[in-house]
């Protein structure tokens, strides 16, 4: 089984109504479960753990997860509100306002016991969880229980107008990355983290530190991965015409976590001893389900039927 936790919300995608005027569109988002869709609809064991409201948008988000085959048992559900993001499109970026005071995602609590990690290979954790001491709190604690039993994946996936204090938020960032098996991060991750500094100087110090894969994905420049045995490989980005980017990033982690799961590969053991040809394999496979989530607005990964890839 595969797990992601963190995030579950709704996200107010830009679109234009019948006179062209600016409008939204409701739609199923969080970055964690976002992954967890993507995972499950490639066709992985996949449960989510986070908070999720019985609200009306946590009954979209319960049905959304369940349509995709997510198994959602894990899932804390409250009669919380759900949080909510408003995106606009700015340059070809993503740009988002969070309404998330008490919300279900933010009060989430981790129930020790609950998870069974022994049948868990891999367990994503990232995104706006961890902005929050209490959401930082309650993920540490999960992966201190799972972390030799579990690959733990990690993305940033940096919101920094939710972050107040960015020294703090670059220590814990540092510290979630120090426990993680695979870390994956998006070039605007990278500069809001780490400014101009080369990645490749900073993709070995990650690697010094434990991680067996250091991913920084690039838009439509692909991405470029550094591994401590089968060393640095880039893939390109396929052509597509784009609707928007949202939940691409989630798509590509869901995709590279799902091409491991097929190869063997996803368990801590398995993935340090990786050869070139099989990253560069899944790299590619999860550049080209990026591409296609970037064909439709909102975040809607793709299901294996709409992929053309044999294993």
């Amino acid at each position: 089984m595969l797990i992601a936790c963190g995030d579950a919300l709704i996200d107010f995608v830009p679109t234009r109504n019948a006179g062209g005027r600016e409008a939204v569109m409701p739609a199923v988002g969080g970055s964690c479960l976002n992954v967890a869709i993507g995972m499950a609809r490639l066709g992985a064991p996949t449960s989510f753990v986070g908070g999720i409201s019985t609200d009306m948008f946590g009954r979209m988000i319960a049905d959304h997860a369940t349509a995709s085959n997510v198994d959602i048992a894990l899932a804390t559900r409250s009669d919380l509100q759900t949080t909510l993001a408003f995106v606009r499109i700015v340059a070809g970026e993503s740009h988002y306002a969070f309404y998330d005071a008490e919300t279900a995602t933010r009060n989430w609590t981790y129930r020790p016991g609950t998870i069974p990690f022994a049948s868990v290979e891999a367990l994503h954790v990232g995104s706006t969880t961890l902005v929050s001491d209490r959401g930082a709190a309650e993920t540490k604690a999960l992966i201190a229980d799972g972390r030799g039993r579990s690959t733990v994946s990690f993305d940033p996936n940096c919101r920094p107008n939710l972050v107040k204090d960015k020294p703090a938020y670059l220590a814990r960032i540092a510290e979630f990355a120090g426990h993680a098996d695979l870390i994956k991060m998006s070039d605007v991750d990278f500069a809001y983290l780490f400014g101009d500094e080369p990645c490749h100087r900073r993709a070995d110090m990650l690697l010094a530190q434990g991680p067996s894969l250091v991913v920084i994905t690039r838009g439509n420049d692909g991405a470029i991965a550094w591994h401590a045995g089968a060393g640095q490989i880039e893939v390109p980005a396929p052509k597509v015409e784009v609707a928007d980017t949202i939940g691409a990033g989630d798509s590509f982690q869901a995709a590279l976590l799902f091409a491991l799961y097929k190869q063997g590969r996803v368990a801590r053991e398995r993935l340090k001893d990786i050869g070139a040809d099989e990253l560069r394999r899944a790299l590619s496979f999860a550049a080209n389900c990026a591409g296609l989530t970037c064909t439709r607005p909102g975040a809607d990964p793709p299901w294996s039927r709409e992929i053309n890839w044999s294993w």
